[in-house]
């Protein structure tokens, strides 16, 4: 009798019970499902074409299992890793035979120190540098995220103390792993690019119907790094925007009053693309001097491109043909030398470099003007074009000198001042106006509060090419905004739409945990199969020993 209701019991009742309390058994388990999946913002490596080059990361999705920098060993991991702990020579090896690479970069970059801002730049610049087919994102630092790369590298200590076989065994099969999902879609050229440039001017007060020269003042105000949505350029080129902006504000007033309206026409031009081989600027001299109607800028005494402009206390004047005595620009560099003499801790220095027309990029954004036959040259702070702070995710608000930005202001006005008022009295906007310090600092926290990359801000309505426009409308006259687009047949650039993505990080058991479980699983219904099936004979055999043991 108990044989048919426990054989009922097994073939009737059994399954019903599971589905009953499996459910009860897993929401009263100690272990919590949900912190087994984390979620983080991450933001991608560039990808962008230039020239018929690509540039950049080329893959976006990512479904691998998490490995240290130490621990990888195929295409089927994703290396985790801190940006600190990354070498060259194993950021190459990595790119070209892992899966995918997620680095985490520091949360607060003005606390690093000197040595390691050195050490990241390199590795930037040497990432910046390969193109490669795997995904590679960015993830910034946090204790959640911590506590998770903490048991990533601790799972690769591990399994290296490993002794014997038994051990490793026991070890793959025991240990906690990571599975890094990323799923962003497949990235695709962005349509519609519109890259802006602004131009306005303060027009000349010609009482004698003479020839007017004019002065030209360009700064590019997009930013670059490995990453786009971590380029916030607060000194490259922050810095030249904000000084650009500064002198538009000065000269409006001077301007404005009769006394001291100038007999020269400024052009205030605030170009886009600058990161991209200044295809703003190239765009705006094409409209204008390859237009039927004149331009002003064909009279130009010369034109003045503000770049990095707070990175040291020297001040150097780049130029691709060095100026001739008695000409415009000597004399410009003779005022700013002057002007320099005032303050012992600035240096100007004059560097020379040949456009060579066989490179694809320019160095400087002077030589976009001097192809053209302008004479133009670069206003920086630094001497190398390749200088790695021009082009970093590390170049933060927190970084950049307020007291050296604000002195190279004032050189550069007083310098303008002084050759459009034909004077050489020394500080001569000291007499009539203040750099307004306030004013400096609230552009550059707005400047520098957002990801200036050339593929964020090529929307034809970005907010802050408006501002910038509302502000050329404010002080100056004949503001217009000129647009470069690629063109659709054989485009000099495009961009591509995945900038930044969500990963998903879920804690998993390792392959070999599944093998095992397998057989577990088949081993026990197995044995549970048998069971049943041959209950009756069990149940005889424990009833027979049961009953040897009486009858003992």
């Amino acid at each position: 009798m108990w044989v048919e209701e426990i054989d009922e019991f097994f073939k009737g009742y059994l399954p019903y019970y599971v589905l009953l309390f499996l459910p009860i058994f897993i929401l009263i388990s100690p272990i919590n499902p949900v912190q087994a999946s984390h979620e983080f913002p991450v933001y991608r490596m560039h990808h962008f074409d230039l020239n018929g080059l690509s540039h950049g990361s080329r893959g976006a999705s990512i479904n691998l299992e998490a490995r240290s920098i130490t621990n990888w060993k195929s295409a089927r991991h994703c290396v985790v890793t801190k940006m600190k702990d990354l070498s060259v020579g194993q950021l190459r090896d990595v790119l070209t035979k892992a899966g995918a690479l997620l680095i985490l970069i520091p949360s607060d970059l003005s606390s690093l120190s000197s040595d390691e801002k050195e050490h990241l730049s390199s590795l930037e610049s040497a990432l910046m540098n390969q193109e490669t087919s795997i995904p590679v994102y960015f993830i910034r630092d946090s204790p959640e995220f911590e506590h998770i790369f903490a048991e990533i590298a601790e799972n690769s200590v591990a399994n290296d103390l490993k002794k014997s076989a038994a051990e490793a065994l026991f070890s793959s099969v025991a240990a906690n792993g990571y599975q890094i999902v990323v799923s962003p879609g497949t990235p695709n050229i962005k349509k519609d690019v519109k890259i802006s440039t602004i131009q306005g001017q303060l027009v000349a007060n010609n009482i004698k119907d003479e020839k007017i020269s004019t002065i030209a003042v360009v700064a590019h105000y997009d930013s670059f790094g490995i990453a786009p949505e971590l380029s916030f350029g607060a000194d490259s080129n922050g810095s030249g925007v904000v000084i650009l902006l500064e002198l538009i504000r000065l000269f409006s007033e001077l301007y404005g009053d009769p006394k001291t309206h100038g007999k020269f026409n400024l052009i205030f031009l605030l170009s886009g693309g600058g990161k991209i081989n200044y295809m703003g600027s190239k765009k705006w001299l094409e409209d204008q001097l390859d237009s039927l109607d004149g331009s002003i800028i064909q009279d130009a005494s010369y034109v003045i491109c503000l770049d990095t402009l707070a990175n040291s206390d020297s001040l150097y004047m780049h130029v691709s043909k060095p100026p001739k005595e008695g000409t415009s620009s000597h004399s410009f560099f003779r005022e700013l030398k002057t002007a320099a003499g005032q303050h012992s801790n600035v240096t100007v220095e004059g560097v020379h470099k040949k456009i060579n027309l066989a490179d694809d990029i320019l160095a400087w954004e002077h030589e976009r003007f001097s192809i053209r036959r302008l004479p133009a040259f670069t206003l920086s702070t630094v001497k190398n074009f390749r200088d790695n702070s021009r082009n970093t995710i590390f170049d933060v608000k927190s970084t950049v000198n307020m007291d050296r930005l604000e002195n190279n202001a004032r050189l550069i006005a007083e310098a303008i001042a002084k050759h459009v008022y034909n004077v050489s009295k020394e500080a001569i906007l000291g007499e009539v106006i203040n750099i307004n310090r306030g004013h400096m600092e609230a552009w550059l926290d707005v400047i520098s509060s957002q990801p200036r990359s050339t593929q964020i801000l090529s929307n034809k309505d970005n907010y802050l090419v408006k501002i910038f426009k509302d502000y050329f409308d404010q002080h100056l006259v004949d503001t217009k905004v000129y647009y470069a687009s690629p063109d659709k047949r054989d485009p000099e650039f495009n961009f591509y739409d995945i900038t930044k993505s969500v990963v998903n990080i879920y804690s998993v058991k390792p392959a070999v945990f599944d093998l095992f479980l397998t057989v577990a699983i088949a081993v026990y219904l197995t044995v549970i199969y048998f069971f049943v099936q041959k209950f009756s004979l069990f149940y005889e055999v424990a009833c027979s020993l049961t009953v040897k043991k009486k009858t003992k």
